[in-house]
């Protein structure tokens, strides 16, 4: 199949090079570092294998671009707006027989639900990436740890699609699997809400977060409140043992500053309403709060705006 990426950053520049690195044809958008990389290719430096795309279909707009069976959106959640004129001309026309399917590697609650208003025909699946990756310098991806992605059906109509997206990532070493929507969304969540915002606001890394005593303890009441926002709501498999399961596995993961730690570092707009505004509201219309969540949204806006 062919595959569109927007947002060549850590995440989709790493998917987007295993599956060309692979033989499947793919085609990046690039904004700051296009000249670099149509000049100079795209590097992975990855704890599985490092490798250089040396010819890399590169463009600056995507009205350039052909129409793709699959589009990777790797946007931060800030930037949907753009959606609106990035993504058409990466879709299939209605009468083609094979449709495009949207793929939101994003984080948060809620992004599928908005990006559906934008777009009511457009087949959407959300992809839940459990990976440590990071792009700081141009056309360089460094993947430090893990790189798992789950997708989630949101509102694709074939289902067959969906696991020929599955088995071609598979084929490009990339662990993937079929999963509920919904239960993918709030089990990110268990992670993401805690550490996101932690390491920003104690200016740490995941690791130190859980060498002290304190605030692994408070780390561990924050993913609680997640899972009992996600049982409130109705959400099947959410619970504390998949807390501990995530603690294990933090435990284990290289010391890392996740996207929100890095946006904030860069001067970036942080994804705090996907985050935390959206799942906040929604536990609240559930009759549950999050008062330890609650305090460290405000504590993010705080820091926003300083």
């Amino acid at each position: 199949m062919r595959y569109g990426i927007i947002g060549t950053g850590a995440i989709g520049g790493y998917y987007g090079a295993k599956l060309a690195h692979a033989g499947q044809e793919v085609h990046f958008l690039l904004h700051s570092d296009y000249e670099y990389v149509k000049q100079h290719g795209l590097q992975v430096d990855s704890c599985d294998g490092s490798f250089h795309l040396d010819d890399v279909n590169v463009y600056r707009q995507t009205k350039d671009m052909p129409a793709c069976d699959v589009v990777l959106v790797g946007l931060k959640s800030v930037n949907n707006d753009k959606l609106p004129a990035l993504l058409p001309p990466l879709l299939h026309d209605k009468a083609a027989k094979a449709k495009t399917l949207v793929v939101l590697i994003q984080n948060g609650i809620g992004v599928e639900e908005d990006v559906q208003k934008m777009f009511p025909e457009v087949q959407l699946a959300a992809g839940l990436a459990f990976i440590c990756s990071a792009k700081t310098k141009p056309g360089l991806v460094s993947h430090q740890c893990y790189g798992s992605i789950n997708l989630a059906n949101y509102s694709c109509r074939d289902e067959a699609l969906m696991q020929a997206v599955v088995d071609e990532f598979r084929e490009a070493g990339i662990e993937t699997g079929l999963v509920e929507y919904h239960e993918a969304r709030w089990k990110k969540a268990v992670w993401n809400m805690p550490f996101n915002g932690m390491t920003v606001a104690l200016h740490t890394q995941t690791d130190l977060l859980l060498k002290n005593a304190s605030t692994r303890q408070l780390i561990r009441e924050q993913m609680m409140e997640v899972v009992g926002a996600a049982q409130h709501l109705g959400v099947k498999n959410v619970d504390e043992a998949f807390v501990d399961k995530m603690i294990e596995t933090t435990d284990a993961m290289t010391p890392y500053s996740p996207s929100m730690r890095l946006d904030y570092d860069f001067h970036r707009p942080m994804e705090i309403y996907y985050l935390y505004t959206r799942p906040l509201e929604m536990a609240r219309e559930a009759g549950y709060r999050m008062p330890k969540l609650e305090m460290l949204e405000a504590e993010l806006r705080f820091l926003e705006t300083v």
